[in-house]
């Protein structure tokens, strides 16, 4: 299932009773899907983090590569916020692709203790 991505500005705020997990290289934020079934992602490369559009471009380009990777571990009932850092930049393709997995696995652990509450 390939996941839509996230276009209104809105919808990219996570409340605080979302699920979040950092990285060196990215952080993610966490919440509900707006609706069932249709779970989505976004990313957030700013302009004060990425001062280069050409930056901007490739830290996307990454980390859409490491989030196809692990797609089976995304959980269909969440929609994801990416916040991308400058250090995605130095940072290899398995090794992000591992990091990647490493955070959403802490996600989905964060999600199955508070559904257990």
């Amino acid at each position: 299932m390939k996941r839509k991505t996230i276009r209104n500005h809105k919808d990219f705020y996570v409340s605080p009773d979302g699920f979040t997990v950092s990285s060196d290289c990215f952080m993610i934020k966490a919440k509900s899907a707006k609706i069932d079934g249709d779970a989505r992602y976004g990313l957030i490369a700013s302009k004060r983090t990425f001062k280069l559009a050409v930056q901007r471009n490739r830290a996307k380009r990454l980390i859409r590569d490491w989030i196809a990777a692990n797609e089976d571990l995304m959980l269909p009932e969440l929609d994801y916020v990416f916040i991308l850092r400058n250090s995605i930049l130095s940072i290899n393709r398995d090794l992000g692709r591992k990091k990647m997995s490493i955070a959403l696995k802490k996600v989905s652990k964060q999600y199955n203790n508070a559904k257990q509450s």
